[in-house]
């Protein structure tokens, strides 16, 4: 069975990509796995752009097929703030509550309508195709909009679920179980998107 590196530490996320790949007929490592501690740049303008810096960065060390993600939380009503910088907008010392939180203070009094958003993610996979080196980068978004109070329950590494209401269905993405979240979340739309290039690393060729 070919390898394919998550190249993630979020352990949430790892968890949902082996949903997400399950018979894909691929043996998924983390980054922990290959024993690689090297944080990769993202300096990025934009989400596919930090996918694919930080794609290249763990391909060339671990020297097997590669997938990488980067996303965030799009809040319309915030001119796309948090944005790129999802995860680091209140500095590095925040946690996951703090962000969640601070989205639900931002956003008071802002009527219904004016409360959509989305959850977005691109994804980068690099990987060697008959001796040569290929890269694709999809990206894709899952829309909601804000609630007026964070979720109790704060998944780690998924802040933003915790604040986002699912359309038509009246209730957080928090409140999810992992498969149901997962066959809703925007990393699945990417995988489908990838699903030839899946194929071709699972053929080794």
């Amino acid at each position: 069975m070919k390898r394919l590196l998550i190249a993630t530490t979020n352990a949430a996320k790892f968890a949902e990509y082996r949903l997400l790949l399950n018979g894909h007929h691929l043996d998924l490592l983390s980054l922990r796995d290959l024993g690689i501690d090297a944080e990769a740049p993202e300096d990025g303008a934009s989400f596919a752009e930090n996918a694919l810096l930080k794609a290249r960065f763990y391909f060339d060390r671990a020297g097997v097929a590669t997938l990488a993600d980067d996303g965030g939380l799009e809040v319309d009503a915030l001119g796309g703030a948090p944005g790129v910088r999802s995860h680091r907008w209140l500095g590095e010392g925040a946690d996951d509550r703090a962000l969640a939180e601070e989205i639900v203070r931002r956003m008071a009094g802002v009527e219904p309508v004016l409360r959509t958003a989305r959850l977005r993610a691109a994804a980068a996979l690099v990987f060697d195709h008959d001796g040569e080196r290929r890269e694709r980068v999809v990206e894709a978004a899952f829309e909601g909009t804000i609630a007026d109070r964070c979720y109790p329950r704060i998944q780690a590494g998924f802040p933003y679920r915790a604040v986002m209401m699912v359309p038509g269905r009246g209730c957080y993405l928090a409140e999810l179980g992992e498969e149901d979240a997962a066959r809703l979340s925007q990393r699945r739309m990417t995988v489908e998107a990838l699903r030839d290039e899946l194929k071709r690393v699972a053929a080794g060729g």
